[in-house]
């Protein structure tokens, strides 16, 4: 992205104090026609003041060529103009001169200084030309002219370039805040378009997490069980048919959910509220865990610890306190904590005897999953389930996206525990 002042600076390269070629270039223009202007009224002068009239156009001619540095030395330029004014030279220095240092940014005070000494130069000398002329007898008007000459002179020579000047350079000034300004706000917009694109990565980054989580918790379990089953089913299948029907019957039933589920995920995925909730960056990612209110609730935890219990995990559940109705996601979240902690007790603690506490307290809901050391030390289920790692993640990951704690860790017994802690509200 190019900036206005890049482009600007871009164009600059004149000689000297120059900024363009073209500046140089009209100024020694004006320098020029200033000199054989001052070397023309200089002879005149020579003539007047009884010198060679080689040394007149001469003064003339250096005089008038200070005009070529108006813009590094303005004020060097207007004090040379006011200094030949007697000598009624030096009038298209002075009307320049006085445009550009009213042009500059120096003080207004020595702006207003210089174009009084001027104006009051030019009106003295105007004054006594006039008077001369009356008192030799080239001109018949009254001595009413004299003042009016004078006045009319000298406003006429200083205040057109001072008022010119002084409108040029503040609108010049003006440009330059205006292109500054643009300036600013180019600089201020692509900061805040990679912003965007930092948000906006950040949010694709979350829902990519995010689906993976769903994902992790709505297979993981389901498929865990299943696979526990089958390998029941496979033992059993000779010695007890019956037992082996009923094992079958359960695997149906945890595919059917397990399908169930993974079609209403993909529903929300396909509608887009998740992806649009994580892009607009205006919720927490607490609250893009829920979807239109749909996923599992504490009301079916008894159901979920009866798969468990058929799966044949010995498991026992405690409620404590008076039992009542939290937002989905707090209720989405306790599930999944408890379902993935019974699922981690199927893949690395099989036959292990499990205890499953949820407490309602009068702030916040808490729940541990507790399992004791395996029957074989350091075996892990017969099924042979694998294990990606991401299970307690995801769950740290929910309970604090709720303000919760989460901890888990082994019990000095041999066991594992996972406890969690999310506020009500």
């Amino acid at each position: 992205m190019t900036m206005t002042g890049a482009e600007d600076t871009a164009v600059r390269g004149g000689p000297l104090w120059w900024a363009r070629r073209r500046s140089a270039v009209f100024d020694s223009g004006l320098g020029l026609v200033s000199a054989v202007e001052c070397a023309v009224e200089g002879a005149p002068f020579a003539r007047d003041a009884g010198i060679p009239l080689a040394a007149g156009v001469v003064f003339g001619l250096l005089a008038g060529s200070v005009l070529v540095v108006r813009r590094r030395w303005p004020i060097a330029v207007v004090l040379v103009a006011i200094a030949i004014t007697p000598a009624q030279m030096g009038y298209l220095m002075g009307i320049v001169g006085l445009y550009t240092l009213a042009a500059s940014e120096l003080p207004r005070r020595i702006i207003a200084s210089l174009a009084g000494m001027q104006l009051l130069g030019t009106l003295i000398v105007t004054f006594v030309r006039v008077r001369q002329s009356l008192d030799q007898g080239r001109l018949t008007i009254g001595d009413w002219f004299i003042p009016f000459a004078a006045i009319t002179t000298s406003l006429g020579l200083t205040a057109p370039p001072l008022l010119l000047g002084l409108y040029v350079g503040a609108r010049r000034r003006l440009m330059e805040s205006l292109r500054e300004r643009a300036d600013s706000l180019e600089r201020e917009l692509q900061l805040l378009a990679e912003r965007a694109e930092e948000r906006a990565e950040w949010a694709r980054n979350e829902e990519r997490t995010r689906i993976a989580r769903e994902m992790h918790d709505v297979v993981a379990h389901r498929v865990s069980l299943m696979v526990v089953h089958a390998a029941a089913l496979q033992a059993v299948a000779r010695k007890d048919p019956e037992k082996a029907v009923r094992n079958a019957a359960l695997v149906g039933d945890m595919g059917r959910q397990a399908l169930t589920e993974l079609r209403e995920m993909l529903g929300v995925l396909r509608s887009g509220v998740g992806v649009e909730r994580a892009a607009a960056a205006s919720v927490t990612v607490a609250a893009v865990v829920v979807e239109e209110g749909e996923g599992p609730c504490l009301a079916e935890l008894e159901e979920l610890v009866g798969q468990s219990a058929a799966a044949g995990m010995v498991v026992d559940l405690m409620v404590e306190g008076e039992v009542r109705a939290y937002a989905p996601e707090v209720e989405q979240t306790a599930y999944r904590v408890v379902q993935e902690a019974l699922t981690n007790v199927h893949k690395h603690a099989g036959g292990a005897k499990t205890r499953v506490r949820l407490a309602h307290r009068v702030g916040e809901i808490a729940m541990q999953v507790e399992n004791g050391a395996p029957p074989e030390a350091g075996a892990a289920s017969s099924a042979g389930l694998p294990s990606g790692g991401n299970g307690l993640v995801g769950m740290k990951e929910r309970v604090v996206a709720l303000g919760g704690v989460f901890v888990s860790g082994p019990t000095d017994a041999g066991g594992f525990r996972v406890s969690a802690v999310i506020p009500a509200a």
